[in-house]
C-alpha cells in the first residue's frame, strides 16, 4: 500500500502562530518599516551581485564604504576581470574575509564572462552555480535586480523568523521554507526587509528591545529562548 512520507527537510518548517496573528505581524512590521528596502550602495546588477557578495558576515555600512573605489576602478565584470587578487584585496581590506570574498568575486566574474557574456542570469539555478554564490545571494539579487518575490534568510531573518514564530527550523534553508509557507507570496521580499531592519534596530541577538516592540504582544519568544 502506498503511503505518504514527509522528508525531514520539510519538518519544522511550519509557522506557531496561527493566520491571525502572522497577519499582524505582517501589518505592523509594515507599518513600522515602511520604506525597508535594500541598504546596500549599487548602480548595477552586476554591482548587486558583487556588493551582496561582499556583505556576508559583515555591515552593509561596511561594504557601502569600499564599494565606490571598486566600481569606480572595476564598474563591470570586463573591467573588474582585469584586476589581480592583490588589487581586489587591497579594495575591499578593510571588510571581513576579504581574501576569499576577493577569490569569489574574480571566479564569479570570469565565469558570468565565459557563460553570460558578463550579464548576470535572472533565475535562481544559474545564480547558485557561480563561486561564492549561495541561496541567499541569489535571492537577494533576484529580488532587487529582477524584481521577483524572495525571502533571503541571513542571520537577522533566521533569528526572528524562529524567536518571533513565523518559523520552527534549525536551518537556514528550513527557515526560507517556512517563512515561505506563512507569508503571503506577494510580501516575501518586503518582510524580507522589515524582518531584517526590525533585527538591526530593535530585535538584537542578545538584548531585544521587547519594551519598544510593536509585534511583542504576539511575538513567541517567551516559548522560544
Amino acid at each position: 500500500m502506498f503511503r505518504l512520507e514527509i522528508t525531514p527537510l520539510f519538518k519544522y518548517t511550519f509557522s506557531m502562530l496561527n493566520k491571525n496573528n502572522v497577519k499582524k505581524i505582517i501589518d505592523a512590521l509594515i507599518a513600522e518599516y515602511p520604506d525597508a528596502g535594500c541598504e546596500l550602495d549599487y548602480g548595477t546588477k552586476y554591482q548587486l551581485l558583487v556588493s551582496v557578495m561582499l556583505s556576508a558576515q559583515t555591515t552593509d555600512a561596511s561594504v557601502n564604504k569600499v564599494t565606490p573605489e571598486l566600481f569606480a576602478a572595476a564598474p563591470d565584470a570586463k573591467a573588474m576581470a582585469k584586476l589581480t587578487q592583490q588589487e581586489l584585496e587591497d579594495c575591499i581590506r578593510s571588510i571581513g574575509l576579504y581574501k576569499n570574498k576577493a577569490r569569489n568575486i574574480l571566479a564569479m566574474t570570469n565565469m558570468l564572462l565565459e557563460k553570460y557574456s558578463g550579464e548576470v542570469p535572472g533565475d535562481f539555478d544559474s545564480l547558485v552555480s557561480l563561486p561564492g554564490v549561495g541561496r541567499k545571494t541569489a535571492n537577494v539579487v533576484l529580488a532587487e535586480a529582477f524584481g521577483q518575490q524572495q525571502i533571503a534568510v541571513d542571520t537577522h531573518v533566521f533569528r526572528l523568523a524562529n524567536r518571533i514564530g513565523l518559523t520552527d527550523a534549525k536551518d537556514v534553508l528550513r527557515t526560507e521554507l517556512g517563512l515561505q509557507k506563512a507569508l503571503p507570496h506577494d510580501l516575501w521580499t518586503i518582510m524580507h526587509h522589515a524582518l531584517i531592519i526590525h533585527g538591526r534596530r530593535c530585535c538584537h541577538a542578545r538584548k531585544p528591545e521587547c519594551g519598544h516592540c510593536p509585534i511583542n504582544d504576539i511575538c513567541e519568544k517567551n516559548g522560544l529562548q
